[in-house]
């Protein structure tokens, strides 16, 4: 199994060729789920990528869990927290004291992300139902955790249906992040956690961003429909 070590980093490597390629590294990391009783969800959009690569060489069937990100008042992109469609949050109480943010902000960011989960949840979709979690295995993936707040959020969500045991699965990881997320999944499996983490797409060569046709493609693929069948709206 590909394993890198920070010294690869400094010299420009290991580089991702693009989520695909994550992805069927990631595979390899988790081969032993190959055929079990086990679902992978992709947190879009490029979660999914990495995660149609999973569930293809595994032979898992894939859906998506969609999170979004809380924004800082000062900062849309600053995350304060993160919230999943069906009611999964997870929120940053120490940053939120540091930066002041008051309760009726949490609330109203908290109203617009959740709405807008939902409603990206029914277009990737496309009508059909969600795969049944509870008593199996799931697998969470996303292309990197940075701060691991998305993806605090996914799992706090999915605990609500009870599945046997959650999994997160990353190609590669803040050691920060990967050492929260153990608190919450039952296992992390993360190839690199490099000591000097920066950002997710410093180790991808290609990190274009992920347009949600893609992922609506994806799934239905991975269900083994003609595309012809995705009846959501292209936008």
């Amino acid at each position: 199994m590909q394993v890198w070590q920070d010294e690869e980093i400094a010299r420009g490597e290991p580089r991702f060729r693009d989520r695909t390629d994550a992805g069927a590294v990631l595979a390899q990391h988790l081969a032993r789920f190959r055929q079990a009783d086990a679902v992978v969800l992709g947190i879009p959009r490029g979660g999914v990528v990495v995660a149609a690569e999973v569930a293809r060489q595994l032979g898992l069937p894939l859906d998506v869990l969609v999170a979004r990100k809380l924004g800082a008042p000062m900062s849309e992109e600053f995350a304060i927290g993160a919230v999943t469609a069906n009611g999964g949050r997870f929120l940053d109480h120490k940053l939120i004291e540091r930066l002041g943010v008051s309760d009726a902000y949490l609330t109203a960011v908290t109203d617009t992300q959740r709405a807008e989960a939902r409603r990206r949840e029914e277009r990737f979709r496309a009508g059909r139902p969600p795969l049944a979690v509870r008593g199996r295995t799931v697998i969470v993936v996303d292309d990197g955790l940075a701060t691991g707040s998305t993806m605090r959020a996914a799992v706090r969500s999915l605990r609500q249906h009870e599945p046997a045991r959650v999994v997160v699965a990353v190609p590669v990881g803040s050691r920060e992040a990967c050492a929260a997320l153990r608190h919450e999944a039952d296992e992390v499996v993360c190839p690199f956690e490099p000591s000097a983490f920066g950002a997710v797409g410093n180790y991808y060569a290609d990190f274009t961003q992920t347009a949600d046709d893609e992922v609506q493609d994806l799934l239905t693929q991975a269900r083994g429909e003609p595309l012809a069948a995705v009846t959501g709206p292209r936008r």
